[in-house]
């Protein structure tokens, strides 16, 4: 059994301190982990020197005053934490058995050692029975396997397990704040409010409520399900507060949108005496990412930098996320630009700024820079990136960043091939669409509705029904976005007898109540196949008032049918309802020139100017050598437009030569030419 422990060679060189070519523990023990890379899966493997190399002539007094000897537990302490820090689970289980060889197996501080040990290593069935087996726990014991079981783990069945020992803890002696604490985040990983508020019991009778690192777990709990009253009454319970407590209460605030109590808890807090730090202004700062509140951001950006925590990393990128979102790009730049120092989450935030503002080239310019100057980005940076690239059409800057995916190894990353699907679908490469589809290993729901949706706006209606069917068959529930897509689908193909089926289908049997736009495919389905009776039978059902899109719709299907009767009545709800929307009178005043009712035609385009400053004239564009053209109707602005109408001109001619006649010939033909004319 000694034989087997390499480790005891450190011990044979500790005896005989005159022999130069032994090493000393320190060391054996730094040679054994310091080539052990952070990322190297089989570090475990990693041992200590054999005993045969120093140990075997060692003699056998010197070998019973070393077993005894006080150092012996102390290299196994130390040792130990060693093998927790890094996971040396094989390390671990030879120390494990040298120290049953020397008879200390029993000694409690070292069996939690051991417990730690193989927590640390995820070794759960090695933790579970040497924890049976201890004759003696003591609360360290119990914490360590509790915490162990239930924190970071995402096995439900684990973190139940956790609570299963928990109920057997509480027979045998009182828990302490470090149980309660890990308890209370294991039910956030679960979910499950219901333990969280039994927590909250237990703590309130066992005395715990007016500790504040007990108090911060359970208003953090609360305050993950959305519970601000019982995170406050949380924090209220609590009378000597420290910095952690106001932080989590302030966060509270933040995470829930309650920007005003925010604020009035920061000034609490400093009337107190107690001054934030960067954690403080982060919340504070988040709370202001909200459309509307640059102002007030403004004026917090300002405190920040007077205290100088505009020099703290995180608490500047927290500025910098505040001003893109409140689509103020100029200062998030300022800002991104104006940071001594920058990490991955700096440049991400930037970027998705730039993704969400709608800006990328920008965007992408950006991630150039990061690679160039910094670090490789993370899979947020890339699925914002693809992200922004496919709402440009800009078909060109996804296949670079695809191409930066696969050779960097991120294509596993859900979000990114999640990202990469929708990408492609927008820039209207449908077949890379689906190929990215199907490079995922095991799509999710995300995947599963991007790929529906791109079918669905592509016309492809029957595919996207099809790939919901397969998601049926591949044992994935569907939520309401998920049934969203294929009566989407269903609407643009005229598939009616499907939609329906599938909105009884997500009500009867998902259980999933239809919102403002699943009704609007349906009256959209109706419409199309000239249900109009029925589909306003169904608007006038509605529990709520119809939105917008849902009118619009319906009046489109009026037109298509020339029902002047019903479109009158839907438009007088939209005008009330979007009284600026000029679109809407562009659709109602379509609908009376269908039906040849001029009169009306001038009075709504009277009404829209009136009602309406200026209407934005629709768009096209194209991307040809990495460039991205725009075109309206009747665009002369283009440097190639003598050459894109000379084009179309006589594209007319050929067209009336052959007996093609009254085409409408708008930005869509335009666009096409100039294509045609820049391939030349």
């Amino acid at each position: 059994m000694i034989s087997r422990c390499r480790f005891l060679s450190t011990f044979s060189a500790n005896s005989k301190p005159s022999s130069s070519a032994s090493p000393t523990p320190s060391a054996t023990l730094i040679g054994a982990t310091k080539n052990a890379p952070n990322d190297d899966p089989h570090r475990q493997s990693y041992s200590f020197p054999h005993p045969g190399r120093l140990g075997g002539s060692m003699p056998e007094t010197g070998l019973a005053h070393l077993v005894d000897s006080s150092s012996t537990l102390s290299f196994c302490f130390h040792a130990l934490k060693i093998s927790a820090k890094l996971g040396l689970l094989h390390g671990g289980k030879q120390l494990h058995a040298h120290v049953i060889k020397l008879g200390h197996c029993n000694l409690l501080s070292l069996q939690n050692q051991f417990l730690s040990v193989y927590v640390k290593c995820k070794e759960f069935n090695y933790v579970c029975k040497m924890f049976d087996e201890m004759p003696l726990k003591n609360v360290v014991s119990w914490n360590t396997l509790i915490c162990g079981v239930v924190q970071g783990n995402c096995k439900f069945a684990l973190v139940r397990l956790g609570f299963h020992y928990f109920r057997q803890m509480i027979k045998m002696m009182t828990p302490d704040c470090i149980t309660l604490n890990a308890l209370l985040r294991a039910s956030i990983e679960l979910n499950d409010l219901g333990i969280g508020r039994q927590i909250h019991c237990f703590i309130l009778k066992s005395g715990f409520n007016s500790s504040c690192f007990v108090g911060s777990a359970l208003v953090d709990s609360y305050a993950k399900f959305a519970l601000v009253d019982e995170a406050q009454s949380g924090f209220d319970e609590v009378l000597s507060r420290d910095l952690v407590l106001w932080n989590v209460m302030v966060s509270c605030y933040a995470l829930n949108g309650l920007q005003k109590k925010a604020f009035g808890a920061f000034k609490l807090m400093l009337l107190e005496g107690v001054k934030g730090d960067e954690f403080t202004f982060t919340s504070m700062i988040s709370s202001c990412s909200v459309s509307g509140s640059c102002r007030l951001g403004k004026q917090i950006h300002c405190l920040i930098i007077r205290l100088s925590f505009d020099l703290d990393v995180l608490v500047s990128s927290a500025v910098v996320d505040m001003y893109s979102k409140n689509e103020n790009i100029e200062d998030a730049r300022n800002a991104f630009n104006g940071m001594p120092s920058k990490n991955r989450v700096s440049w991400t935030t930037m970027i998705v700024g730039y993704g969400q503002h709608g800006d990328g080239k920008e965007a992408m310019r950006l991630l150039r820079e990061m690679i160039r100057v910094y670090t490789s980005p993370d899979e947020l940076a890339l699925a914002s990136i693809l992200s922004s690239c496919g709402n440009l059409s800009a078909a060109s800057e996804v296949v670079q960043v695809h191409a930066y995916v696969v050779e960097h190894g991120f294509e596993s990353f859900l979000s990114i091939a999640n990202a990469l699907i929708s990408a492609y679908s927008k820039c209207g490469c449908i077949g890379s669409s689906f190929q990215s589809f199907i490079s995922v290993a095991d799509p999710n729901i995300i995947s599963w509705t991007s790929l529906m949706g791109a079918y669905a706006f592509h016309g492809f209606s029957k595919k996207g029904i099809e790939v919901f069917e397969k998601m049926l068959c591949s044992y994935v529930r569907p939520d309401n976005v998920a049934f969203l897509a294929v009566l989407s689908a269903c609407a643009h193909g005229g598939f009616i007898l499907e939609g329906l089926h599938y909105f009884n289908l997500m009500i009867n049997v998902y259980q999933i109540m239809p919102d403002s736009e699943h009704y609007t495919c349906i009256i959209d389905i109706l419409g199309r196949a000239g249900f109009l009776d029925e589909a306003v039978n169904l608007l006038t059902s509605l529990l709520v008032e119809p939105r917008s899109n849902t009118l619009v719709a319906f009046l489109g299907a009026c037109k298509v049918h020339r029902n002047e009767g019903l479109a009158r009545w839907a438009s007088e709800k939209l005008f009330s309802m979007e009284p600026n929307e000029p679109g809407n009178y562009s659709l109602m005043s379509n609908m009376y020139a269908s039906v040849g009712n001029w009169l009306d035609v001038a009075r709504i385009r009277k009404m829209m100017r009136k009602m309406c400053d200026f209407k934005v004239p629709g768009c096209s564009w194209m991307e040809v050598a990495g460039k991205i053209h725009t075109f309206v109707s009747s665009d002369t602005t283009h440097p190639q437009t003598a050459q894109i109408y000379s084009m179309l001109d006589l594209l007319v001619m050929i067209m009336e030569e052959d007996g093609v006649s009254d085409m409408e010939l708008g930005n869509e033909l335009i666009s096409k030419e100039f294509v045609f004319i820049s391939s030349c």
